[in-house]
Order: C-alpha cells, then sequence, then structure tokens
C-alpha cells in the first residue's frame, strides 16, 4: 500500500507546535524577566532561534521514537508512524532546525545563550529520550531538559545567568514533575504497552505517583516565592506565587487519595496548565512594572 503523501501540516504536526511554544515562551520569560534593553534584532532572532529549536528537538524525538509511537493509541496518528513522513526525511529536518537554531543564536545573540540552547537540545535527544526505555527517572530527567529554555533567555539578556534565572529554572523543574505525572498516570496503560518503566507504569496502586507529585508541589511553592525573599522581585509577586502554588499544592494533596485517583490526575493536569502562565506572568509583570 502506497504511503499517504504528506502536506505542509504533516511536517508543521512533526514539530509539536503546541509543546515547542511552550519552550520559546518559557525562553522569552527569562529574556523579558531580566530586563534588558529593547534590541529589536536581538528578540526576534531569539524568537526564531528557539522556535527552530524546540521543533527541530520534538521531530528528532519522534524520529527516534516511531517504534513506540506506532504502538500507543495516543501517538499511533503521527505522521511518521502513519507512514505521511518517512524516517530519514524527519532525521534530516530534525538535524537541519537544531543546527540552524545554534547559528541563529550564537551569531545574533551570544556565545552563553547558543550554550544554553545545546544543552537542550542534547539533554533532550540524547538523554531523555532514550532514558524513557530505560529508567524510572526519566520524567525527572525530562524536567531537567524542559526546564533549560529560561535560560537561554537569560543569558541573551545578560550574557550570563543571574540567581532569578535559576529560580525560573528550578520552578519549571518541580512544575513539570505533577504535570507529567498526571499525565502519565492517565496514559499508564498506554505507556506499559511499550515498555516505558517510568514510575506510573511500575507503581500500580499509584500511591508512589501521587506522594512524588505532592512532594515537587511543595517545592514549587517554596522556590516560586523565594524571589519576594530575596529580594528579587516585590511582595505583590510573592502573595500571587503563594495564593495559586498553595492551589496548585491542593490538587496535588488530593490526588493522594485512592477514590476518584483518575478524576484528581485530570485535574491536577489542568491546574497546571493554569499555574504555570500565571506564575510567570505574575513574575515578568512585577520584574517591568513595580520593581
Amino acid at each position: 500500500m502506497t504511503a499517504p503523501k504528506a502536506a505542509f501540516s504533516d511536517y508543521l504536526e512533526l514539530t509539536k507546535p503546541r509543546l515547542s511554544m511552550l519552550s520559546v515562551l518559557t525562553t522569552l520569560i527569562g529574556y523579558i524577566a531580566a530586563r534588558p534593553p529593547w534590541l529589536p534584532v536581538e528578540f526576534i532572532s531569539l524568537i526564531i532561534g528557539t522556535c527552530l529549536a524546540a521543533g527541530g528537538v520534538a521531530v528528532l524525538n519522534q524520529w527516534l521514537e516511531a517504534d513506540t509511537d506506532a504502538r500507543m493509541k495516543r501517538t499511533a496518528d503521527r505522521p511518521i508512524p502513519t507512514g505521511k513522513i518517512p524516517t530519514g526525511s524527519a532525521f534530516v529536518l530534525g538535524v537541519l532546525m537544531c543546527a540552524a537554531a545554534l547559528g541563529v543564536i550564537f551569531v545574533k545573540i551570544n556565545g552563553m545563550a547558543a550554550i544554553f540552547t545545546l544543552l537542550t537540545i542534547v539533554s533532550y535527544v540524547c538523554w531523555y529520550t532514550p532514558a524513557k526505555r530505560t529508567s524510572r527517572w526519566s520524567t525527572e530527567i525530562g524536567a531537567i531538559a524542559g526546564a533549560f529554555p529560561p535560560l537561554i533567555g537569560w543569558a541573551a539578556a545578560e550574557n550570563g545567568v543571574s540567581p532569578l534565572g535559576w529560580i525560573l529554572f528550578g520552578i519549571l523543574v518541580f512544575w513539570q514533575i505533577p504535570h507529567f505525572m498526571a499525565i502519565a498516570w492517565t496514559y499508564r496503560h498506554d505507556y506499559s504497552n511499550v515498555d516505558f518503566p517510568m514510575l506510573p507504569v511500575r507503581d500500580e496502586k499509584g500511591d508512589w505517583v501521587a506522594s512524588w507529585s505532592m512532594v515537587n508541589a511543595i517545592l514549587l511553592l517554596m522556590v516560586s516565592v523565594l524571589p519576594a525573599f530575596l529580594g528579587l522581585t516585590t511582595i505583590y509577586y510573592g502573595i500571587v506565587a503563594g495564593i495559586v502554588g498553595l492551589w496548585f499544592y491542593w490538587k496535588a494533596v488530593v490526588f493522594l487519595r485512592p477514590k476518584g485517583r483518575e478524576g484528581a490526575a485530570r485535574k491536577l493536569f489542568f491546574a497546571s496548565i493554569i499555574y504555570l502562565p500565571f506564575t510567570l506572568i505574575a513574575l515578568v509583570a512585577d520584574r517591568v512594572i513595580f520593581f
């Protein structure tokens, strides 16, 4: 049977635009929070470079996971498993996008930002993606890889990273654990079918999954209010971060209850989607308007 011909929309889907956009936005959060002088060429170059890097990483991730994607319901209709895009084409596209990203950021911005971009690419493609097949800690590894974008933005603004930049890194790390635990618990049977040894697959009852989510929600709350205590933001941001952090923590506490855990996982996931932009926008607004 002849494989269906790929359309532009298939190549666009291969770059996971919604997930990639999160990386671009958190990069810009780091950049704006550092309060650099307004340099339009640098700002546009940062957007272009991070779009290319995030998209290229997504393509290479799907190239590496084409076999497991074909065996999971939630991913079986992606462009590579359906045969719309050949694996060779995906590999070339992913490599070219990542190379172009590094070139743009190195030439138009600075070497430090390019280093963090390279760390993002390497950690996601060469560390996190293979770890999903072998390690119980793959989610935590992915959280580290996914937390580099704010450092790209901060380094672009300052050619270095100050304490608030590293706090942003911490917020992204601790946020991703309950976020992805909720997703993985919901789709644990899919992951089990491809033998991914992540915690939600190994922990059949879900007690450890929920407990680990709650621990990271606590750490997230502590790290998120730290800028206000260190004088890096005003108390206004600290109040907002504290309120939404406590609300997110409560959603993680509800996830602890065995009864209704399926629904609690979905609610925790949606809470994570609300929590992150609320907190990051509050931080940027505080730094730009009040600080």
